[in-house]
């Protein structure tokens, strides 16, 4: 039996928020008394997956099949199940992702599992498996108690903190796995793949300088920019400014948008709408800049800053770039 956690692939690369899986699962897997084996779908050279073995995992399963290069939640989701089988695993763990949510939706039907999705922190295992997830777009917490026999958990980002020192110095056994595919999996193909322009993925960042409309327009977003580059941060933006298509749609951050959970969120000329907030409230911090000093935002700010974004935004990249 083991714990098995699934992680993502980028470009050949584990993501961050999987190497949270990871160690998360390791925990779950050392509550229980048993091991914990990675699946990683896709391309990724060896010494890549042997990472998981620094946080926790005693043995990856690498489904490397040439159908298996683009994300296909139908196939992916028919691996994992093999996978979970192959290994005779009770406890199925992801990140949550768009891709992890709807494999774990998927792998659930097809194994009658009980999944809770959301998972901030390990769970509370003796005479009932509980775990603690995040309901109201992250306003408040619920204690939910799965009493199927294959559990799968999709754990948000920062439910561990993890670092570049490793919890293990055991090295990860690599092992091909080669589950039969089913040809209705691949009814639909992906001929094209075109990746967003920004250096770094808003899921994945650890800071984020977004953006509102007290920006007042897209030729004023460099200040915002150079902000980021000095922190080494991402950019995001709110719907109106993506709407109005000052900045791409991908950078849209909120309930209709991307969710994120970053260390730091800085919010500049955001007003924060609720529709906002449901999609930052997982950060472990947010500083709010606003001129207005009634802005909603700084309800929810961990420190607030009432100024002109277009005066303290170049302050604060000069301290930024001191302190490296």
């Amino acid at each position: 039996m083991s714990v098995l956690i699934y992680v993502e692939l980028d470009n050949g690369s584990i993501k961050k928020t999987s190497l949270e899986a990871v160690a998360f699962g390791s925990k779950v897997a050392e509550k229980i008394g048993e091991k914990a084996v990675v699946l990683a779908i896709g391309h990724a050279a060896s010494a890549e997956l042997e990472k998981a073995g620094n946080y926790g995992a005693s043995k990856v399963l690498h489904a490397a099949d040439a159908k298996l290069t683009h994300e296909n939640a139908m196939a992916y989701a028919d691996v994992l199940v093999q996978a979970a089988s192959q290994e005779s695993s009770k406890v199925i763990i992801l990140a949550k992702s768009g891709l992890g949510d709807a494999l774990a939706a998927r792998a659930a039907a097809k194994l009658k599992a009980g999944i809770v999705s959301g998972v901030t922190a390990l769970p509370e295992i003796g005479d009932s498996f509980q775990v603690t997830r995040s309901i109201f777009t992250g306003k408040a917490f619920a204690t939910t108690e799965i009493k199927s026999d294959i559990k799968i958990l999709v754990v948000r980002k920062n439910a561990i903190e993890i670092d570049d020192s490793p919890v293990s110095t055991v090295q990860a056994e690599i092992t091909a796995f080669t589950p039969p595919l089913r040809d209705e999996d691949f009814q639909a193909s992906v001929s094209k793949v075109e990746k967003a322009s920004s250096e770094l993925s808003l899921t994945e960042a650890e800071i984020i300088v977004s953006g509102g409309r007290g920006m007042k327009g897209p030729e004023n977003w460099q200040p915002l920019i150079d902000l980021a580059k000095a922190l080494g941060a991402a950019t995001g933006c709110s719907k109106p400014v993506s709407d109005l298509d000052w900045r791409p749609h991908h950078e849209h951050i909120g309930q209709t948008g991307i969710k994120v959970a970053p260390n730091l969120y800085i919010a500049c000329g955001i007003s924060g709408a609720i529709q906002h907030l449901a999609g930052v409230n997982g950060s472990k911090c947010i500083v709010v800049i606003n001129k207005d000093p009634e802005a909603p935002f700084f309800k929810a700010a961990d420190y607030g800053i009432i100024g002109d974004v277009f005066e303290i935004l170049p302050k604060l990249t000069e301290a930024a770039k001191s302190l490296k």
